[in-house]
């Protein structure tokens, strides 16, 4: 697919981080090859995060300490939404599991005027599921399952860190999980507002190092956690 000047200029790519140093280079270079503008989230890393992450094009916001993807998230969408000229807003992983080639499909049925969101699927190619380890292929259809259940969306993958969101959306999301719930809160957000929502396929890659940093059991684990706590305050 041939990236389009128009939605380079006008798109941000958030990609929170956490002690990253050994790939975050090559996911902003890569990103940076195709045109598309980036901003980098450093989690509270005690490695190169920030300074390969700076070295290869990226503007680097920093926390001091360790608070979450979703705290991290939070922090890149209030940068992004102060750049006037910012229409778009994708959100993209920091392992390398994401293809950058897959980020101007996010965004263009927004740039269209179809939809407010845009949610990237693992399910909606046989050839993309066929990808995902059997037991977390089992647990993402599960937690999809039960997002439609709860929500209403008419979703196929839950907890997929590929999105695009319009300016005017992403703003009025109530977000508050600091952690890996804010996935299912921005699928209720989505739900609450009624926003317009399109899933289009998008290509996951899971390494070896992807697998051991960010595709572990115990993440799916943490997420069935946070979203009991939540329901709890």
């Amino acid at each position: 697919m041939s990236t389009t000047p128009s939605f380079q200029a006008r798109s941000i790519v958030v990609i929170p981080a956490y002690r990253e140093a050994r790939v975050i280079g090559e996911v902003v270079g890569s990103l940076r090859s195709l045109g598309w503008q980036t901003v980098v989230v450093d989690d509270g890393s005690r490695d190169h995060t920030s300074s390969m992450a700076r070295s290869a094009g990226a503007t680097v916001l920093r926390h001091p300490v360790n608070v979450g993807q979703g705290a991290a998230l939070r922090t890149g969408f209030a940068w992004a939404l102060g750049i006037q000229s910012c229409d778009f807003i994708v959100t993209f992983d920091a392992d390398g599991q994401h293809d950058p080639n897959d980020v101007e499909r996010l965004v263009a049925p927004i740039a269209a005027g179809r939809a407010d969101v845009v949610l990237g699927s693992r399910f909606l190619r046989a050839v993309d599921a066929e990808r995902i380890p059997l037991i977390r292929r089992n647990l993402l259809r599960t937690a999809a399952l039960g997002t439609r259940v709860r929500t209403g969306l008419g979703i196929t993958d839950s907890h997929n860190g590929l999105r695009a969101f319009h300016r005017d959306a992403l703003a009025r999301l109530r977000l508050g999980q600091d952690r890996m719930a804010h996935a299912s809160e921005i699928l209720r957000e989505i739900a609450r507002l009624s926003l317009r929502y399109e899933e289009v396929p998008v290509r996951i890659d899971y390494t070896e190092y992807s697998l051991a940093k960010g595709q572990r059991l115990t993440d799916a684990v943490s997420v069935l956690w946070d979203i009991l706590t939540a329901r709890m305050r």
